[in-house]
């Protein structure tokens, strides 16, 4: 493990430590996390796979802390007592929130629930310090995506078949991609893995380890296509609940949809790397797989975003 519990406890003035999990008890793409019981609560310990700066986390958890203070249900951040975020503890670099009872992902979540979360979220507003990651606006391309079939298919993965069959549809999709435009400081990645219901019966926001600028039409988006897919009943709930909640964006065209498109495009194609050069992200060659998967699976097509579109814009003003 390489650090100590009791060491981060001091750090971070939690108490005394009384019990550590006895492994992570959640693994993500960033970083492994234990449950750490003190004297004090209990908080969530989170050692990311690659070290990083506080000038790299000072915007996330900005937003973070400017969320939870507005009453956005988040995790709350720990800081040392010379206020970083993160401690070097052992061969470890680490970082801590209050710990929150978490079920596991839903993408048919209450949309109701979910706008409104999304709705008081964006009006968290964090000016932008400077131009959006182009992770969350800027294609893969028709070039990169057949080289990516074309070494899928030679190195023998078992998903070659279904990037070869998807790929025409990717490319066309990001013929729909526009500049953001309108930008704050937005979450970034509000898929279900991160907008997660509680054992309370509450919906919970956690991870803002890639907020950064953007355009909150894009990310409404994002969130649209992620927890209402093909229901034009959900969407109308998820978008009148947004916007009861003071949401200040829409979807009302195509490129609306731009991070979404951008983001499952770059996802796709890190996954597919990940198969043909296993690392501490994805382990295994199963592991980049099932992630990839989940893109094929209930693909974002033209004709599944069409609709989503045509079901937002059904949505009256309050």
């Amino acid at each position: 493990m390489g650090w100590d519990a009791t060491e981060v406890a001091r750090r971070f003035g939690l108490g005394r430590a009384t019990r550590l999990s006895d492994g992570p008890v959640a693994r993500g793409k960033q970083g492994l996390v234990w449950r750490l019981e003190t004297s004090d609560g209990r908080w969530a310990v989170k050692v990311p796979l690659r070290r990083t700066s506080e000038d790299e986390v000072r915007v996330p958890t900005e937003l973070n802390e400017k969320a939870w203070a507005a009453g956005v249900p988040t995790p709350k951040v720990c800081r040392t007592a010379d206020g970083s975020v993160l401690a070097d503890v052992g061969a470890a670099q680490v970082r801590v929130h209050e710990w929150v009872d978490l079920l596991p992902p839903d993408p048919m979540l209450d949309p109701g629930r979910v706008g409104a979360l999304v709705g008081a979220l964006h009006q968290v507003v964090l000016e932008a310090p400077g131009p959006s990651n182009a992770w969350n606006h800027e294609p893969v391309g028709a070039a990169r995506w057949d080289d990516l079939v074309r070494r899928l298919s030679a190195g023998g993965a078992p998903f070659a078949g279904r990037l070869a069959d998807l790929r025409d549809e990717l490319v066309a999709l990001e013929s729909w991609l526009e500049p953001p435009r309108d930008l704050q400081v937005c979450h970034c990645d509000l898929w279900a893995d991160n907008v997660l219901p509680t054992t309370g019966g509450d919906v919970c926001v956690i991870d803002w380890d890639n907020s950064g600028p953007a355009d909150p039409h894009h990310e409404l988006g994002c969130v649209l296509f992620e927890f209402a897919r093909s229901d034009p009943g959900r969407v109308r709930e998820l978008v009148a609940a947004y916007r009861e909640a003071g949401g200040p964006a829409a979807v009302d065209r195509r490129g609306h949809f731009t991070m979404l498109i951008a983001q499952l495009g770059h996802i796709t194609e890190l996954a597919a790397g990940d198969w043909l050069e296993p690392n501490r992200r994805s382990p295994r060659r199963e592991d980049a797989e099932a992630w990839i998967n989940e893109v094929f699976d209930d693909p974002h097509t033209r004709a599944v975003l069409d609709r989503l579109l045509a079901a937002a814009q059904q949505v009256r003003e309050p």
